[in-house]
């Protein structure tokens, strides 16, 4: 059933499907919420709120499918065989990635369910500021692992 996940990519690289599928959604991510701040600051305030959860949920979704993906293909230790990276090296970018990752979402969820609140107090524009950089923190880290495990 999920033995499509594990075929050749679509980047051309050592990756299975899953992996450059999801590579492809994180690299676009500060992309798709730069626009949804767009829609803030032009006073579009719905369509804000419904692409922040839009993307928000979009985002977990692609996170449990890459998790899927990722204990059923064997896991890291499994995805490093062929890298010429040193295994430590991509160990310490990988943890850094989770931690920024994890972070990242609290904050991001935070954010959007206490939006009412954060408005009132205005802390919602530096809780916005701070999501979107744990997202590009999120999206340059999550390719940095991919290039490592799967380029190198």
């Amino acid at each position: 059933m999920m033995s499509y996940m594990f075929e050749a990519g679509f980047l051309g690289t050592r990756a299975p499907f899953f992996m450059d599928f999801v590579t492809l959604i994180v690299s676009l991510l500060p992309l798709l919420v730069a626009s949804s701040i767009y829609l803030a600051r032009k006073k579009k305030h719905k369509y804000h709120i419904y692409s922040q959860i839009f993307i928000f949920a979009f985002s977990f979704i692609v996170l449990v499918y890459f998790e899927m993906g990722v204990r059923v293909g064997g896991g890291f230790d499994f995805f490093m065989t062929d890298s010429h990276v040193h295994y430590t090296y991509a160990l310490i970018v990988l943890v850094f990635h989770i931690i920024v990752s994890i972070l990242t979402l609290i904050i991001w969820a935070t954010t959007i369910f206490k939006a009412k609140k954060q408005l009132k107090q205005y802390n919602h524009k530096k809780a916005g500021l701070i999501t979107f950089m744990g997202v590009v923190m999120t999206s340059l880290t999550g390719v940095w692992v991919y290039f490592l495990m799967f380029v190198y």
